[in-house]
């Protein structure tokens, strides 16, 4: 469910304009032809696309929605996250759900998953760790820059990876819980969107660039009359190298709630588990 808000006189100017640009730049999208006049309206479609992370950080924060299919071989499963997100921070929180044979049981405690710059913090994680204890992992670390290994793809990272898209498409309206938005769809040069990103998630997708088995990253992104986005999907591919084969992994991004505070804290030092820590209950990016 979408949740509206009021928002402060003193934006709604700035707000129409940019509902504006986006309805002019969706309407020559509609009409396009073949020719130089067509490459330039394509070239509007691909400049909204990208700044749609910077969109999202001048609007603040929102509750998000996550989901990740998984499938190798005939094998496919789903995790599942609900949360908020802090996009002027870089912060956020999720609660994942794993479906119940990821776990290797029939019931599996929601993780909490904290989000930051550089790093996700997990808690529940299981695998030895105590309760009151969470793990601390350096996304740079990670050969898919935390976009898989999660269960859950960083909103602001998803988005931030449109820095890098490529061939967009304006593919019609669509109807999202009763909020009307543009549909676009691309690929995305991950390579090129992590030279782009934010200083938060630079390092993260420069690993993500080095390690999926397949480039560049196809994409269907959703954005209202604001320039907003309402959902985002990715379709990854990255090789398990103990299986010798890929695993292809779609992950659904959906935002709402837009301006709901996001009160993220995160762990004191003290709090973070200093053990190893089993791989086991999330899919790893390797």
């Amino acid at each position: 469910m979408v949740v509206h808000h009021r928002r402060p006189a003193g934006r709604a100017a700035g707000r129409a304009a940019v509902a504006v640009a986006v309805a002019g730049i969706v309407a020559c999208c509609a009409g396009c032809g073949g020719g130089a006049e067509a490459g330039g309206r394509d070239a509007d479609a691909a400049r909204v696309v990208r700044e749609a992370a910077d969109r999202l950080v001048r609007e603040g924060s929102s509750q998000a929605s996550t989901s990740m299919e998984m499938a190798s071989g005939g094998t496919r499963v789903t995790i599942r996250g609900t949360g908020v997100y802090d996009y002027r921070k870089g912060v956020g929180r999720l609660k994942v759900r794993l479906p119940q044979d990821a776990a290797g049981a029939q019931e599996h405690r929601p993780i909490t998953e904290l989000l930051a710059p550089g790093a996700l913090f997990m808690k529940n994680r299981g695998a030895g760790v105590p309760a009151d204890k969470w793990v601390r992992v350096e996304t740079a670390s990670l050969t898919d820059g935390n976009l898989v290994t999660g269960g859950a793809t960083d909103p602001l990272a998803a988005a931030e990876l449109l820095r890098g898209a490529r061939g967009v498409s304006y593919a019609g309206e669509s109807d999202l819980a009763g909020v009307r938005t543009r549909h676009f769809t691309g690929t995305v040069d991950v390579a090129a969107a992590a030279k782009a990103a934010s200083a938060g998630n630079r390092k993260a997708l420069t690993a993500a660039a080095k390690g999926f088995a397949s480039a560049p990253v196809p994409f269907d992104v959703y954005l209202d009359d604001e320039g907003l986005i309402r959902k985002i999907r990715h379709r990854f591919s990255f090789a398990n190298a103990q299986e010798k084969k890929d695993i292809a992994v779609a992950s659904t991004t959906l935002l709402y709630g837009f301006g709901e505070p996001a009160g993220v804290r995160l762990p004191r030092e003290k709090d973070i588990f200093a053990g190893e820590v089993a791989e086991e209950g999330l899919p790893q990016g390797s």
